[in-house]
């Protein structure tokens, strides 16, 4: 996380394993969860990537730390505004899918918006190290479309409405985690934007960091009734 590798590498540790037994129940009582269980696992990579940025940073390795300053970014750009609407796709009855099918192809719109272009523009992603913080900075193609005031509420709101809109009440619980995250950090964004540094990387965690509510509360068990493959109620 924006700390430092050791915290990354703790996070990652524990929400792997975590993880996977949540998709293990999900596969066992319904498989229309399997996705939504399979958050804490891709969370857990983004962990990962990011713990590696944070040792190739300090080794000096420029190389690594872009390869892996993409991966990182590959989660909080593309993963997670499609993977999310997708997962919430699969619980929601059938009558309601086109909704959240919707939801998933604009978060892969805006997804593909601010990451494929850093395979075509060197220098667009700039990753840099402070005490205990990572900042992802540089360019993205919706700079030249739109000011970052509307593009990262877009990208949140990608991410948060087919969570809060969804008719299972955990999924509205887990939204309504985020939101309250998203306020958090976002208040302490901007006080560090005053102060000094702003650890962006904190930013770019906000869908990450909900999940926690699936890792630690759900396993599945908490979140997954028994259902049939598609529900018509």
């Amino acid at each position: 996380m924006c700390f430092s590798a050791e915290a990354s590498f703790t996070a990652a540790a524990v929400l792997l394993p975590a993880g996977a037994v949540a998709m293990r129940r999900a596969y066992q009582r319904d498989r229309n969860y399997l996705p939504l269980a399979t958050l804490p696992v891709l969370f857990g990579l983004q962990q990962l990537f990011e713990g590696f940025v944070w040792t190739a940073g300090h080794s000096g390795n420029q190389r690594a730390v872009e390869t892996f300053s993409l991966a990182y970014m590959f989660f909080s750009w593309l993963a997670w505004p499609i993977w999310v609407p997708l997962s919430t796709f699969f619980i929601e009855p059938c009558r309601r899918r086109s909704l959240y099918l919707g939801f998933a192809i604009f978060g892969a719109m805006m997804g593909a918006l601010q990451y494929v272009p850093y395979f075509t523009h060197k220098g667009w992603l700039v990753t840099r190290f402070y005490d205990y913080a990572i900042s992802y900075q540089g360019t993205v193609l919706l700079d030249f479309i739109m000011p970052r005031e509307f593009s990262y509420p877009l990208y949140l709101f990608a991410i948060i409405a087919p969570l809060i809109t969804s008719s299972v009440k955990n999924a509205r619980i887990f939204g309504a985690l985020i939101i309250i995250v998203v306020a958090t950090v976002y208040t302490f964004f901007s006080y560090a934007t005053r102060t000094s540094s702003a650890c962006h990387s904190l930013y770019l965690d906000i869908p990450r960091l909900g999940q926690l509510h699936l890792a630690t509360r759900s396993n599945c068990w908490y979140i997954c009734p028994d259902n049939s493959s598609c529900r018509r109620k």
